[in-house]
């Protein structure tokens, strides 16, 4: 079945050319620019739940919601209740969250840490979520915070934002990988310290990629946050490479070959340690990066005011790639064509969808 499936993205790749990047961008530069806001109300969208040909994409817009880059928490957490619930098809929060969350769950928020708190997940977004769900009576010592690295985290003030709210911080690789849980491809990596088989020898050495424990031992559902931030091979460091990346040890062999990158985080973000365990995906689009990869430059950044959801990563990272490459066009820089290959393949493997004309994308209200 595996062997089929890469059969069927090498196949995708090989006829994904130049040209049709250029229709799908031409076609979602379009929605973008001529799609004004409506209001959106239970009876206007359908429920995330029932979507069978389109992926939703809810979006909310308040001009208040940034200044001077810095995000206002209390815009924030109105932006997201509304957004949550519009989602959701609820009028009450709690009920909202319902859809998504199980009194049971141990809720893992996924940021990106690595640029900061400016370019990379805002802590003020995750803080409008956490305070959103606790407000449902959920256990504080069911929510925990994590990404790749606890450093970054603590660098970033993401420990100082747990202990407010009362809630645990992890990293993935902090955590250890779990032996019984990979991803295995003939491309041998540099082992680096705190990989699962760093400073072992032998046969075949170096061809796994390791899930951490954090998400076979610990979390049962993932809330993934992340900014509208362009990555050199990725097009964007959204959901489907930021789970890959994060989910799982000696990823870096990939890098060295785009191709193979495209492939392998599409079959990676696919493992349901990982992906079956997503509640819903958030865009932190308040600022929109669309230059230095995982260094902050306000010079490279538009502010957008906005949020963005789904239960389809696909769909929000392919949205989000098209608006970065709407704005690098408009400054005059090169566009990202290739990095369409990635969710092409994701989609050719059922993780959402990567067709902009099928993504049924609005705002309210």
């Amino acid at each position: 079945m595996t062997e089929r499936v890469n059969s069927d993205i090498r196949a995708g790749n090989s006829t994904f050319s130049k040209d049709r990047c250029a229709l799908m961008l031409w076609m979602l530069m379009l929605v973008l620019t001529t799609h004004a806001p409506i209001k959106s109300t239970a009876s206007e969208a359908s429920s995330p739940v029932h979507l069978q040909k389109k992926s939703l994409v809810l979006a909310v817009r308040d001009e208040q919601a940034v200044a001077r880059f810095q995000a206002k928490t209390d815009v924030v957490r109105r932006m997201f209740d509304d957004l949550l619930k519009a989602y959701a098809l609820k009028e009450d929060v709690a009920e909202a969250w319902e859809m998504f969350v199980k009194p049971e769950d141990v809720v893992g928020i996924k940021v990106l840490s690595d640029p900061g708190s400016v370019s990379g997940t805002r802590p003020a977004v995750v803080e409008a979520v956490v305070r959103s769900l606790l407000g449902t009576g959920f256990p504080k010592d069911q929510i925990i915070i994590w990404d790749r690295r606890k450093g970054l985290l603590v660098a970033t003030g993401y420990d100082q934002l747990a202990k407010k709210l009362g809630v645990g911080y992890e990293g993935s690789s902090d955590y250890g990988y779990d032996p019984s849980a990979y991803y295995e491809a003939a491309l041998v990596g540099n082992l680096v310290y705190g990989d699962h088989e760093f400073g072992a020898s032998g046969e075949g050495i170096g061809r796994k990629s390791y899930v951490s424990k954090l998400l076979t031992q610990k979390l049962t559902r993932i809330i993934q946050i992340h900014p509208m931030l362009n990555h050199y091979l990725a097009g964007v460091n959204g959901h489907v490479v930021g789970l890959a990346t994060s989910g799982v040890d000696n990823h870096l062999r990939f890098t060295v070959d785009e191709s193979r990158y495209h492939e392998s985080m599409a079959e990676i973000c696919s493992m349901p340690e990982l992906y079956d365990k997503i509640a819903f995906n958030l865009v932190d689009a308040l600022i929109c990066q669309y230059q230095g990869e995982e260094r902050g430059f306000l010079q490279y950044s538009v502010v957008l005011n906005e949020l963005r959801i789904s239960q389809d990563p696909v769909a929000l990272d392919v949205l989000s790639l098209m608006e970065i490459n709407r704005q690098r066009h408009k400054v005059g820089l090169d566009i990202h064509e290739s990095a369409f290959r990635l969710y092409r393949n994701a989609g050719l493997m059922q993780l959402g969808e990567s067709d902009p004309s099928k993504i049924a994308f609005q705002y309210i209200r």
